[in-house]
């Protein structure tokens, strides 16, 4: 290690990283562990109470709005996530970082605290249906800003300082299930708890907010910064650049060399770059507009189907796709150049069919194939693992597979291609859902 290179003193810069990871996949995480409170209050009375009245089952008395609430969610999120993450490949020349980074923080807390007063007013479904997309929208836009600026912060520093990113963004499912979960356990009525939880993320993106305040103050932070700007303009142009041609370099210096060529480097990662479109189109069609609606068996109206949603649906995801993420960071097999990578990633599609062979409700086309609740926790210990640790490889290695000079327009070309099989992963699980 280079002497005149400060240490991250008390792993600093890295727990700031980690911070921000977390607040760029929370708020959307947040909503989605969120919809037994949404639904709730999408409920059309005069349906629910005509249906009660016919002793007719719970599926039967969801509204329209219920019944499509996670698909236009999932949708609503994913969309404007990927278009905004092209946009930011145009903008983040001309917006300053701190303005990217602290400006979407920022909105997203507010977005967060109007959630938080929302509870306590009432609104009739229709219009809470149509203000909540709005504010799903708003948190994506915001967070494809954030993450994009948030990598591209990152490839300023040595390759490790990503890992905190990716693992803080897997910490973010598992800490809104948990506050979910405690919120449930808290014995508050649904609207109460969901308030406490609301103001939950409030706190937690202050935080990021607080800890993006003082990274520029650390030392280890403040070498790389001030090494960036001695570079060339090399840098500048290569960052998140997925939608222009190339252009001439812009250096002061001696070096008169053109901008990595987009087709080029993408010639050089494509398989990596499907490969982690593949994995989050199979990912985002089945979870969690199919995975939500699965009903436990063996509850009989106990507490367990109270909490079996929370637990095996949205904790077990989340914790087991942390863990896939995390394991990237002490083993990577198999390697950049297997062909087995891709074939495991393919060989995922398995899981659609499963999910849908379980007791999802309601159904109207398929058999329930595997009855027990211990089927589908652990076809979802096996998605969310295989998600974690299989897409965060591609992520690592895509970068790995071109010149350094390339790296970071590389890691801009996969982040798209993570975003596009987001948003393809919403689109078809209307199609998923549809066929059940």
């Amino acid at each position: 290690m280079d002497p005149q290179v400060p240490k991250d003193k008390y792993n600093g810069v890295w727990l700031i990283f980690f911070m921000l990871g977390l607040g760029t996949l929370l708020p959307w995480n947040f909503f989605m562990t969120a919809t037994m409170y949404f639904t709730s209050r999408l409920a059309d009375p005069l349906t629910a109470m005509n249906n009660a009245s016919m002793n007719s089952t719970e599926e039967d008395s969801r509204s329209v709005l219920q019944a499509k609430f996670n698909n236009v969610m999932t949708l609503c999120a994913m969309v404007p996530l990927l278009v905004f993450t092209c946009l930011n490949s145009i903008l983040h020349q001309r917006i300053p970082q701190k303005i990217r980074i602290a400006g979407s923080l920022t909105l997203i807390l507010l977005v967060f605290l109007l959630t938080a007063i929302l509870v306590k007013i009432h609104l009739e479904p229709l219009p809470f249906f149509i203000v909540t997309m709005v504010k799903i929208i708003f948190i994506n836009s915001f967070g494809a800003v954030l993450q994009g600026s948030l990598f591209g912060m990152a490839g300023l520093l040595p390759a490790s300082y990503t890992t905190p990113i990716m693992s803080g963004q897997g910490l973010a499912g598992t800490f809104a299930a948990f506050s979910m979960i405690c919120a449930i356990a808290s014995g508050s009525e649904l609207h109460d708890s969901a308030f406490g939880y609301f103001i939950t993320a409030c706190a937690v993106i202050s935080l990021a907010i607080a800890s993006y305040v003082v990274l520029p103050k650390l030392e280890f932070y403040q070498y790389y910064q001030e090494s960036r700007q001695n570079k060339p303009a090399e840098d500048e142009e290569n960052k998140m650049d997925l939608l222009k041609k190339d252009q001439r370099l812009q250096s002061a210096g001696d070096d008169d060399k053109k901008s990595p060529s987009i087709p080029a480097i993408f010639k050089k990662i494509w398989v990596m770059a499907l490969s982690v479109c593949f994995a989050f189109t199979i990912t985002i069609g089945t979870f969690p507009a199919v995975t939500v609606d699965v009903k436990s068996t063996i509850a009989d109206g106990g507490a367990w189907e109270k909490y079996f949603i929370p637990v095996s649906c949205f904790l077990f995801f989340n914790v087991f796709d942390w863990a896939g993420r995390s394991l990237t960071a002490v083993c990577m097999w198999p390697g950049k150049d297997s062909k087995l990578l891709p074939a495991l990633l393919l060989a995922r599609v398995v899981f659609v069919p499963l999910f849908m062979l379980c007791n999802v409700q309601p159904r109207y086309n398929l058999p329930v194939f595997f009855t027990h609740d211990g089927w589908f926790i652990a076809f979802m210990i096996l998605f969310a693992f295989s998600n974690g640790y299989l897409a965060s490889l591609c992520m690592c290695f895509g970068p790995k597979k071109v010149d350094p000079s390339e790296a970071e327009t590389a890691g801009a070309i996969m982040a798209f291609f993570l975003s596009l099989g987001l948003a393809l992963g919403a689109s078809l699980s209307f199609l998923f859902r549809g066929l059940v």
